[in-house]
């Protein structure tokens, strides 16, 4: 199976807070939102298609909560609910035990060791949206196979970055991109090695 990284992230590779300011899951940040302006038909659809293409997502503590509180009823008209609902889902996390959404899988103790079992299954995509920590920790264990950006015009100036300022470095393969009448930029690359230097 495929792991695949999809994050919405701005021009200074802010991931946090896209869809509006929470100071529950972002306290004292105060530039969430980033991406609502900008979004456009198009773009919206090009996310909803990823959310509807996978087997099964995989998400970090903080994201599942919130998505469960706001996608899970699947009472929505945009079809995020439903997409994310009607799949699987793999939460990583040390506290969850019972989790009430249905469909869902909590991965705790060796995570990467149950995630390379899941990798491990043929075919098939595991989806990350959404949890920037969880996907930082999957590049950093090697585990990602695709990263799928859909890079925002704007710079936030703060807020939690994608990438770290020091970690692993990867060789990255272009595999599809697409520009949006609003600036957004989707690109797609395959994950793979190291890179070469000069």
């Amino acid at each position: 199976m495929k792991l695949t990284i999809s994050l919405q992230v701005t021009l200074d590779g802010v991931a946090q807070a896209n869809g509006g300011n929470n100071e529950e899951m972002d306290p004292g940040f105060t530039r969430g939102g980033w991406a609502l302006p900008l979004n456009d038909g198009d773009a919206v659809q090009y996310i909803l298609d990823t959310w509807q293409r996978p087997d099964a997502f995989l998400l970090g503590r903080k994201t599942y909560g919130l998505f469960e509180t706001y996608w899970g009823a699947r009472s929505d008209d945009s079809g995020f609910g439903e997409a994310i609902s009607s799949k699987p889902k793999h939460v990583v996390s040390n506290t969850l035990t019972e989790p009430s959404w249905e469909g869902t899988t909590v991965i705790s103790g060796d995570v990467a060791a149950r995630i390379r079992e899941l990798k491990a299954q043929p075919g098939g995509e595991l989806l990350v949206v959404g949890s920037a920590a969880l996907a930082r920790w999957l590049l950093e264990n090697e585990l990602v196979d695709e990263l799928n950006l859909i890079q925002f015009p704007v710079i936030v100036g703060e807020g939690e970055r994608l990438f770290p300022r020091d970690g692993l470095d990867f060789g990255l393969e272009l595999q599809h991109s697409t520009v949006f009448r609003t600036g957004i930029v989707a690109l797609t690359y395959r994950v793979g090695g190291r890179p070469e230097y000069a």
